[in-house]
């Protein structure tokens, strides 16, 4: 975030804070909607897996719901769906894939590049269940962050990732991968998966802010390089409203995409980084930022600044 400049900017961004902590319970409940959303998208995708492997839900006769895990899955008997990370690691270790793999990849793929890949991360991956909670009480206890890292370091995990299955023939991370742990824990029951989630739980918690989504997951890497350039959803910066109050940085799980400097330049948050969780635009206390369409947004902002602006 850019420093505050004079005394004048310094009372606006004070009074946009004051304005933040007095909102009624209805704003307050309103601002929470993007995590419902996420919450409901989440459950949702864990309750069509667990109603399809135990209740046999189906779309029609023989025809079942949801199959398979996050990795692979096949919806509504037709969709093949693919993780394209972990398809390019089976790639690299020699291993063939049907046809059908690779659809699935080019299609999950596909949709992440159009709204942003990091989405994944935010709207569908159940470890952020995991991860947002220990975050919760991490802010809750005002927990001290033992140790700085570098959030580049998840880069590193990605390359060794890909190496290390082309060296050993395995799938690295998918082997390790704790998001697949937690889904075949919620969905075929309680095993040892818990402990690494454990770990993860108290690693965010006690030690680092933010630490797996944010410094360590080869598959938020993945995703974040995947939809940088590419990616239509986008939030859109309006700065003749921006007060550099700071609330937005306060609640964000990825601070540093909110660089005011550059989202002055920009017009948007440009870093594919930006998971699209919602969290920063229904806090911004003056209506600064909001999710909108790539296309759209230099005209959005022009408006914003009146007749004549460019």
């Amino acid at each position: 975030m850019s420093e505050i400049g004079g005394y004048p900017q310094r009372q606006d961004a004070l009074a946009s804070s004051e304005k933040l902590h007095h909102r009624s319970l209805g704003q307050r409940v309103w601002s929470w909607r993007y995590l419902f959303l996420r919450r409901v998208t989440q459950f949702g995708f864990l309750l069509m897996f667990l109603g399809t492997a135990h209740w046999g839900w189906e779309v029609a006769k023989d025809v079942p719901l949801l199959t398979g895990n996050l990795s692979a899955s096949e919806f509504i008997g037709l969709i093949p769906m693919a993780d394209p990370f972990a398809t390019l690691q089976i790639f690299l270790t020699g291993h063939l894939l049907q046809r059908e793999v690779w659809i699935g990849a080019a299609l999950i793929l596909g949709f992440y590049l159009l709204v942003g890949g990091r989405v994944y991360c935010a709207w569908v991956c159940p470890v952020n269940l995991v991860t947002d909670l220990a975050g919760w009480l991490r802010n809750r206890l005002d927990v001290k962050p033992i140790f700085h890292l570098t959030r580049n370091v998840r880069y590193f995990v990605l390359a060794a990732a890909l190496i290390l299955s082309a060296i050993s023939g395995v799938a690295a991370f998918e082997w390790v991968s704790p998001i697949g742990m937690m889904h075949r824990e919620i969905i075929f029951g309680l095993g040892l998966g818990f402990l690494a989630l454990l770990a993860i739980f108290l690693f965010d918690l006690l030690i680092l802010k933010n630490g797996w989504c944010g410094h360590l997951c080869p598959l938020g890497a993945f995703w974040s390089l995947a939809g940088r350039h590419t990616a239509q959803l986008r939030v859109r910066f309006d700065k003749t409203t921006c007060t550099h109050c700071g609330e937005c940085a306060k609640v964000c799980p990825e601070p540093q995409v909110l660089n005011l400097r550059r989202l002055e330049e920009t017009g948007y948050v440009i870093s594919g980084e930006c998971s699209n969780c919602g969290r920063c635009s229904p806090l911004c206390p003056e209506g600064s930022l909001a999710f909108d369409w790539r296309p759209l947004i230099g005209k959005h902002n022009a408006s914003a600044r009146g007749p004549g602006s460019m």
